[in-house]
């Protein structure tokens, strides 16, 4: 990088203007807005917590689920007792029926003691059978609270604002105690560490400019042209018409192919900036 003077008699391969990747970051919950610790120009890392929306709703709702859930547990719970007393009178009737089975071979039991028995093993089964059909829609139905709670601890989990990515604040969209809903754009945020510049080239020029191929890349400044060192990191595969705001009328009504730069920031570097690519010539150019 350094400054370098003018020379009128040159002409840049490439003009445009330095972007970045703007994140909006918005409420992913609808309520009060506590606190949102970002200010324009602040810079803010990955993952820090910047701001909260208010979750009290939300927690009442949870105890109230929890509390119902509770109520559905106890139901669970004597329909179990139910199905556990009825197995423990089956395993008797069982012992009893074979017991009596051995009588029968022994001339000791009539018939109808037998069938007796029979009918108590089978009456106790239908009974077991019966009172398990109850315990199915008391399971459906934790599990269904089961399904609300978590939807609730996500929706609390939201209703944290957490940065998403290493930045620089560019703008603030709202302040604590607004009410705000979903969707709501809260501040807005970009990596201007690297710069992307685009520039328009023209078809003669592309077999010049591959991907990963390094050019100069320069600025205005008070003593010439300050100059970066840029790296290709994009190529239009199609054509298009160069922007208004490049060069002369005439040149803008030529097809063009947009180019991405990546240009490493020394903090001069703005959004919007026009710059010029200049791409290095070879001794056989």
């Amino acid at each position: 990088m350094g400054v370098l003077s003018c020379n009128d008699e040159e002409k840049a391969d490439g003009y445009g203007n330095f972007e970045a990747t703007e994140i909006t970051v918005s409420a992913e919950s609808a309520g009060k807005l506590l606190f949102l610790t970002v200010e324009e120009g602040q810079v803010i890392e990955e993952g820090a917590m910047v701001g909260l929306v208010d979750t009290l709703s939300l927690f009442l709702n949870k105890q109230q689920l929890l509390a119902s859930k509770e109520t559905v547990f106890s139901k669970s719970g004597s329909v179990s007792s139910q199905i556990n007393v009825l197995k423990e009178q089956l395993k008797n009737a069982v012992l009893e029926f074979d017991r009596v089975s051995k009588m029968i071979a022994d001339g000791a039991a009539t018939q109808q003691q037998l069938d007796r028995g029979s009918n108590q093993v089978e009456v106790l089964k239908r009974q077991i059978k019966n009172v398990q059909t109850q315990q199915l829609p008391i399971e459906k139905e934790a599990l269904s609270f089961d399904a609300r709670i978590a939807q609730i601890d996500h929706q609390i989990a939201q209703s944290t604002l957490k940065n998403p990515i290493n930045g620089t604040v560019l703008g603030k969209f709202a302040e604590a105690g607004e009410v705000v809903a979903f969707g709501k754009p809260l501040y807005k945020i970009a990596d201007l560490n690297e710069m992307l510049l685009r520039v328009y080239i023209s078809e003669t020029q592309l077999p010049n400019i591959t991907i990963g191929k390094d050019v100069s890349v320069k600025i205005d400044s008070d003593d010439g042209m300050k100059a970066y060192k840029g790296t290709v990191s994009w190529v239009s595969s199609t054509a298009e018409f160069t922007p208004k705001i490049i060069q002369t009328k005439e040149e803008r009504v030529n097809l063009v192919y947009a180019v991405k730069i990546n240009v490493k920031n020394d903090g001069s570097l703005k959004i919007g900036m026009p710059a010029e690519m200049w791409i290095e010539k070879t001794e056989t150019e």
